[in-house]
């Protein structure tokens, strides 16, 4: 049976992806055509035969984002209750006071995935790289969903916890950390092998201070051993800059690299607290320049750091360092242009300057930049003979009016609004805006549920036992 062949026929705008440039590139009235899950034509008119035909009036065509760092498991679940929640006396990080004690049980988790991946989808994500831990029901939910999907499941040798809102403590179990790693690997390799042929792997050491050198080092061999990328959260906060500075003299990033972990394959989570960083006060300036020789690539996640007032300084160094960089969406909600649009803002406020970095870089980043990542040439673009993921964006709607710049209303303006249809290796997984492979309405209704579930909980886990209305007070008070 031959596979089927569907024209976008004389779209308004294309985001065609220039080769000899090795860049995005806007092209008018062009034709894109994809036959079964690969791109056969891009741009001008195609005279082939065609199956279906889109008319591409008032449309812009656009490769499928590439997020390349986010937790679906449990992120959803904190709306209404981390947003402004971070500790003073821990760098303002909410990762070890407060993330730790709110957290959902099983029936919960699979509804947070299903709700974030309806989220992604929904923004123009068609690739994901899901760090969660796992879960009965999770590779079968994203497969359900119609992502490309990346499974990487964390494991690590200790957990953190505060005892008092000041300090932070380590529980170690070792053997633990390694029954995880095993684990996690099998889960990989059953992910390689899912019939679907779109999900794959990611080897996640966790965090980088919580795990030994050796898992660290093991996990190193267990990624190059299959040919996998590498991930750790490291840099993420002044806690974590300070324990690994106590530990080992040198920063985090520099300790990634005595133990061999920097390299090709290897991505650091948001790598912001960096020896130039205004906050550490460290003597070095060498950071930078060991991520760009290594080929290491940072996954920027500036929404859910922003919150709590803590920043990268800056996104236009790394990439003038030659750092690759990929966005992800580390927080609630799971919308990808929603991230794109702090990571360029933000990017002008930490380099006070508006010419430190722009919507194309960001737009590179969150495609090309991710496809990097998980070493792919067939993602994040449109050209011929990479896979058919793309996104189908209103470019005449309102909200992206007046429309000089497709881009740059998409991102500042209009964002996921106007994302109409999204493909995913041919397939349609989002039609008139609405995802077609789950039910997010449902989802989040779950949610809601489990969150409240979660409540009682979180006392029973918090240092202080304080009552949820303590803990994160809502924004206004109640009427007496």
């Amino acid at each position: 049976m031959s596979e089927s062949t569907t024209l976008i026929r004389q779209a308004k705008w294309v985001i065609a992806w220039d080769q000899g440039r090795q860049s995005h590139v806007f092209e008018r009235d062009a034709d894109v055509a994809f036959r079964g899950n690969e791109i056969v034509h891009v741009g001008g008119r195609y005279d082939g035969p065609a199956d279906e035909v889109v008319d591409g009036a008032g449309l812009m065509v656009m490769p499928g984002l590439v997020n390349v760092h986010s937790h679906p498991m449990s992120e959803p679940m904190n709306k209404g209750y981390n947003e402004e929640l971070g500790s003073p006396h821990l760098g303002m990080s909410g990762l070890y006071e407060y993330m730790p004690i709110f957290r959902p049980d099983l029936a919960g988790t699979a509804a947070c995935t299903e709700v974030a991946y309806c989220e992604l989808l929904k923004s123009g994500v068609t690739t994901l790289v899901d760090l969660s831990v796992p879960w009965d029901g999770w590779l079968g939910l994203m497969a359900k969903s119609g992502l490309r999907g990346v499974v990487a499941p964390m494991y690590r040798s200790a957990r953190w916890y505060t005892p008092n809102g000041h300090e932070v403590l380590y529980e170690w179990d070792e053997a633990a950390g390694r029954t995880a790693m095993d684990q996690a690997l099998r889960l990989i390799d059953l992910a390689r092998q899912h019939p679907t042929g779109r999900l794959g792997g990611m080897v996640v050491p966790s965090q980088i201070d919580t795990c030994t050198e050796e898992l660290l080092r093991d996990s190193v061999d267990a990624a190059r051993e299959r040919n996998l990328p590498i991930q750790i959260h490291a840099a993420q906060s002044i806690v974590e800059f300070n324990e690994m500075t106590r530990r080992h003299g040198v920063t985090p990033v520099q300790w990634l690299n005595d133990v061999g972990f920097l390299g090709e394959n290897a991505i650091v989570a948001h790598c912001i607290f960096l020896d130039h960083h205004s906050w550490v006060r460290w003597p070095s300036r060498d950071d930078l320049d060991l991520l760009a020789d290594s080929g290491t690539s940072v996954a920027h996640c500036p929404n859910v750091f922003v919150r709590r007032g803590i920043m990268l300084e800056d996104l236009g160094s790394y990439l003038d360092a030659g750092i690759n960089v990929g966005i992800g969406t580390d927080t609630f909600p799971h919308n990808m242009l929603e991230e794109m649009r702090w990571a360029d803002n933000l990017g002008h406020v930490a380099a006070q300057d508006v010419n430190a970095v722009n919507t194309g870089d960001i737009f590179h980043a969150a495609t090309v930049g991710g496809a990097d990542i998980l070493q792919r040439d067939d993602i994040g673009r449109l050209a011929v003979g990479a896979k058919a993921d793309l996104v189908l964006v209103q470019a005449d709607h309102p909200a992206m009016l007046p429309g000089r710049d497709p881009l740059r209303a998409l991102v500042h303006s209009a964002l996921d609004r106007v994302v109409r249809d999204v493909y995913v290796d041919g397939q349609k997984v989002v039609g008139d805006g609405e995802v077609l492979t789950l039910d997010y309405a449902d989802a989040a209704q779950r949610v809601d549920e489990a969150q409240r579930r979660a409540e009682p909980e979180a006392t029973q886990l918090d240092w202080a036992k304080r009552p949820i209305g303590e803990i994160s007070p809502l924004s206004l008070p109640m009427s007496e």
